[in-house]
């Protein structure tokens, strides 16, 4: 049973923060619908929410491009209400990056995140199938890290350990004491994950097959499959493998190679499936990514959903509408970025226009 009060932004505050001087906008729970022409800054908005939740940019760009043009940092201020009230305030700049929660500085990340659960859906998440492992392994990572306090600081163990290793590896003759004592580090933190991801897959892997289901009307079977890059002890494969290691002066095995493989009947979706399939299996992945933490936290997450609506069919279309109804029946948001042109008529009417234009936002009156 969903809690009946859902994660919502209720302000929001730009300053210097792509082409946006200044915002300052207040949201009130369920549908918002951000019209404008391209290059207006509509996605800019979804971008700086998702940056609250997950502190990083869905567009995989780093902070100095999401600053305004010849200004010195970008600030995002939020408010946001759950079971309790919430004040964020993040200021980046090259010389200084600040980030307050209720007014007290931010000294851990497992402190904060969580605060804003949020799920985008935007065109760079088709890389989810035809890009590289580590974007299906991020996706992993990312749920896990929104569902278990305790999981991104053994991610951060394990790759402060790698980093560690790899560094040591890369001498002719490295010191086999300090090796040793990274590689125990590393092996210690590298069992836990894949304990963490194995775990998950059975709990994920129904909510994809039957989202794919919706969206592509049962056409054909995604099945989900957790491919770790250790087989059996990671201790043993580790000295097993010391040779090829001295070869390419880096660690060639443990989860930071582990693989999530996406099939469609059988046949691996990278290779053979069409580019429609894709994108089905991609709405697919985000649809239970929302699914997952809505049944963990008892509440759905922000949905920020990036002008995909007017490329979808009707079908693909309709098979996010049970998923934007749960978003407003928890009385959390949804926001949508459209053209005046591609909305989705067959969302309704119960729901908040705003025109963007050139880093301004106006709240538009109801649809006739």
């Amino acid at each position: 049973m969903l809690n009946p009060v859902g994660v919502h932004l209720t302000h929001l505050r730009l300053r210097d923060f792509r082409n946006y001087a200044r915002l300052d906008a207040d949201f009130a729970p369920g549908f918002h619908l951000l019209l404008g022409d391209n290059a207006q800054g509509k996605t800019n908005i979804l971008e700086a929410i998702y940056l609250l939740s997950t502190l990083r940019s869905f567009r995989g760009v780093g902070g100095a491009q999401m600053v305004r043009h010849a200004q010195k940092g970008y600030f995002i201020g939020a408010s946001v209400t759950a079971q309790a009230r919430h004040d964020i305030k993040m200021y980046w700049s090259p010389a200084e990056r600040k980030l307050s929660l209720d007014s007290q500085p931010v000294r851990k990340l497992t402190d904060y995140l969580g605060t804003v659960r949020a799920v985008v859906f935007c065109t760079e998440d088709l890389q989810l199938v035809k890009g590289a492992s580590r974007l299906r392994r991020r996706f992993m990572d990312l749920l896990l890290t929104q569902t278990h306090p305790v999981y991104l600081p053994l991610l951060q163990r394990y790759a402060a350990a790698l980093r560690s290793r790899n560094a040591l590896l890369k001498h002719h003759a490295p010191d086999e004491a300090a090796l040793e004592g990274f590689t125990r580090q590393l092996v210690d933190a590298g069992r836990q994950l894949m304990r963490f991801r194995r775990e998950l897959l059975p709990q994920i892997a129904p909510l994809a097959s039957a989202a794919y289901g919706r969206v592509a009307r049962n056409a054909e079977a995604l099945t989900l499959e957790y491919q770790p890059s250790v087989r059996q002890d990671f201790s043993l494969e580790l000295a097993r493998n010391r040779a090829r290691e001295k070869i390419f002066r880096s660690t060639i095995i443990g989860p930071h190679r582990d693989e999530l493989l996406l099939t469609l009947d059988g046949k691996s979706a990278a290779k053979f499936a069409s580019e429609g399939q894709k994108r089905s299996i991609t709405i697919a992945l985000k649809m239970t990514q929302a699914e997952f933490l809505s049944s963990v936290h008892g509440a759905p997450p922000i949905l920020l959903i990036d002008d995909i609506m007017g490329e979808l069919d009707a079908k693909r279309r309709a098979a996010f509408l049970p998923l934007l109804s749960q978003a407003q029946a928890g009385r959390s948001q949804v926001f949508m970025t459209c053209t005046e042109e591609n909305w989705p008529r067959e969302l309704g009417r119960d729901l908040r226009r705003w025109e963007v234009s050139s880093g301004a936002t106006r709240l538009l009156p109801p649809a006739a």
